[in-house]
């Protein structure tokens, strides 16, 4: 199964035993926000027999962070009601601006789900195509899972101090231009503007046609090339909560590069009076 299928393939791939769809919309919400009730637009409308994953419940229950990534056991409790093994091909998607459902392909690849795909351009897509629309809520049997250590591909704040040190990997960071030169302080209170010294910044918006979709091959690779990215050296990735540098390193798989994440992304880095800071362009 290739990373990202289309709304025709999965179309057709509907109904395998084999197969699990997934609802990955979530809001990484910051201060002032409104929320949106993405269960009830779920309920209101999803891929057929598509499951919502709540992503919300994922996140780590015990961290005083935004949206980090959950423990072992709590993991394996969220995931046995999606009815999901590593023998599963999964297939995520969302309606989300900030394209939540790379950061669930994150955390499954960290537990070691590695049959993960996105659908390109998501639920929009989908309706685009005039396939249709289920509604109300859907269920499987729940499967008891062996979650595992759930860290691979992730970097803590320790591991970030001493890349910012050595520059064993890149960082690249996916938030704003505004908000990585510091010109626009940061909503979330007691968090410092600016970035992590040495970083580049690709905003993650520059992953994607105006459709949607993502881009692909030479216009992607140029999206990181532009940023001042090397294809062919380590890349760490970060951003406000860990949302959309999940973002970027679904990027960097589709054009065959592995990148880790850093979970506490700017959120932990920005809060700590230990951790040096930039300000300005990178």
């Amino acid at each position: 199964m290739d990373p990202l299928v289309s709304a025709e393939w999965l179309a057709d791939q509907l109904g395998a035993p084999d197969l699990r769809v997934l609802d990955a919309s979530y809001d990484a919400l910051l201060p002032g926000e409104p929320p949106r009730d993405h269960a009830a637009e779920y309920r209101a409308g999803h891929v057929p027999g598509a499951l919502y994953m709540d992503l919300a419940g994922f996140s780590d229950a015990a961290s005083d962070l935004p949206s980090t990534l959950p423990g072992a056991a709590q993991f394996a409790a969220r995931a046995a009601r999606l009815g999901i093994d590593r023998a599963t091909r999964i297939v995520l998607y969302d309606d989300a601006p900030h394209h939540t459902a790379a950061r669930a392909w994150v955390m499954l690849r960290a537990f070691g789900f590695d049959r993960v795909a996105l659908l390109d351009g998501g639920l929009a897509a989908w309706k685009r195509a005039g396939l249709p629309l289920e509604q109300g809520d859907a269920a499987v049997p729940p499967r008891a899972i062996d979650a595992g250590a759930g860290t691979a591909g992730l970097r803590d704040l320790a591991a970030m101090r001493a890349i910012q040190q050595d520059a064993s990997e890149q960082i690249v960071d996916a938030r704003s231009a505004a908000r990585f030169t510091g010109a626009e302080p940061d909503p979330r209170a007691g968090v410092a503007p600016g970035h992590i010294p040495g970083a580049r910044n690709l905003p993650y918006k520059r992953l994607f046609d105006e459709d949607g979709r993502w881009k692909r091959g030479e216009a992607l690779a140029a999206a990181f090339r532009d940023a001042g990215v090397d294809l062919d050296r380590p890349m760490v990735m970060t951003c406000g909560s860990g949302i959309t540098a999940s973002v970027l390193a679904f990027g960097a798989h589709l054009l065959g590069r592995d990148a880790a994440v850093y979970d506490g992304s700017w959120t932990e880095w920005g809060a700590d009076p230990s951790t040096p800071k930039a300000t300005g362009a990178a």
